[in-house]
């Protein structure tokens, strides 16, 4: 039995790592909550475009789906962190009428409701080609407005040709959102218009342009306890989601520096272990890595933090620390300094791994977290330094 003062040297094999990783990663996914967003706009105005450029997925076929008021749809991402309402094939006019009832249901059951499941913003699509604004959907805009949702009026479609790094609108487009803007709608900005355009164009040289803009006012218009969620939905800007990780980092040294305040012996360095796991779930769901795929990505973190050893702690003593400068520890022991240093590592390099991974498909992302090229990058990330 251990005498008073002494630490009980922690157990931690790839089969408790994996489990232990599944617990937080389920935990990690459950803290964000759920954006919910709505989107409306007339056939062929390039909602479903729109939506996978802004969260680089398609939504419809992703997502769990189910009607929810007549010509209103609602998918759920599987992993939970996001809700799309979409007015698939929408028209001004009566079904335009029979949405904003029913939206009028929707959003007063909901506001007396968690946070997560109301609708925090609306995006209402104008295609730049139509060079109608009608009354109805100035009606319709409104309507959503008086229900206490954010509206954001985006302008689709629209030629943007870049030359010489300058970019040129074409000028209908900009003249026929300045139309628009004039009737200061109660939308984001007074009325204002985000001109966007998702798909490229090879062909006309057209570019993809303005969605960094609707994100940002996007951000701008939803509640803070919603903002977690859609910035691990969204795949525009990395920017947020490193500057999420790098919080979830810091938070996590001050940890271990903690458990490492009065000085681990290497044997039993796996004290570390479950708040780098904690660490590493919670990274893994702000980049919206999907947790369909927990068992995959507990096997990446099993081999990451174990290497096969029966202690985890001894494995991430020996074999990483020295790769962290003055991970060299006098005595054989980790200090609260080192602890918090190599966890500091331990969780960039985590974020290298996780911002190489979104740029994979699927298929691919598959293949990485269940083979053994999830460990090689890690490792080559956790080397690097950076």
């Amino acid at each position: 039995m251990a005498t008073e003062g002494e630490r009980i040297p922690l157990i931690l094999d790839s089969t408790a790592v994996a489990s232990l990783f599944d617990q937080e990663l389920q935990k990690a996914f459950d803290s964000l909550g759920c954006f919910n967003l709505a989107i409306f706009g007339k056939t062929g105005s390039g909602k479903s475009t729109l939506l996978n450029a802004i969260f680089a997925q398609a939504i419809a076929s992703t997502g769990i789906g189910e009607p929810v008021t007549k010509g209103l749809n609602y998918y759920r991402h599987p992993n939970g962190y996001l809700g799309v309402y979409d007015s698939e094939g929408f028209e001004t006019g009566t079904s335009g009428d029979a949405i904003l009832a029913g939206l009028d249901r929707i959003v007063g059951k909901s506001n007396s409701g968690p946070m997560d499941q109301r609708i925090h913003a609306a995006w209402y699509l104008v295609r730049w080609s139509d060079r109608r604004f009608e009354a109805a959907q100035q009606s319709f805009i409104t309507g959503i407005a008086a229900l206490g949702v954010p509206v954001i009026i985006v302008m689709s479609q629209v030629p943007v040709i870049e030359r010489d790094g300058e970019f040129e609108i074409h000028p209908d487009a900009v003249a026929f959102a300045k139309y628009i803007e004039s009737l200061s709608l109660p939308t984001f900005g007074d009325g204002k218009v985000l001109l966007t355009n998702a798909l490229p164009d090879l062909f006309s040289n057209t570019v993809v342009y303005g969605l960094q803009e609707l994100l940002d006012a996007t951000y701008e218009v939803v509640p803070l306890a919603a903002q977690t969620a859609l910035t691990a939905a969204q795949g525009v800007d990395g920017r947020r989601k490193k500057d999420a990780a790098a919080a979830v980092i810091k938070q996590a040294t001050v940890v271990a520096s903690g458990i490492g305040a009065v000085p681990i012996p290497i044997a039993d360095a796996a004290l570390l272990v479950p708040n780098q796991i904690a660490m590493i779930a919670r990274i893994t769901a702000i980049y919206g890595l999907p947790r369909s795929r927990a068992r995959s990505l507990s096997i990446a973190g099993s081999a990451i933090l174990t290497g096969g050893a029966t202690y985890a702690g001894r494995y991430v003593a020996t074999q990483l620390l020295r790769f962290i400068p003055g991970g060299i520890v006098a005595g054989s022991v980790i200090s609260g300094t080192v602890a918090a240093a190599l966890t500091r590592a331990i969780g960039f390099a985590w974020v290298k791994v996780c911002e190489y991974a979104v740029t994979l498909s699927d298929t691919e992302q598959e293949s990485f977290f269940s083979g053994s090229e999830v460990k090689e990058a890690f490792t080559k990330y956790l080397k690097s330094g950076k």
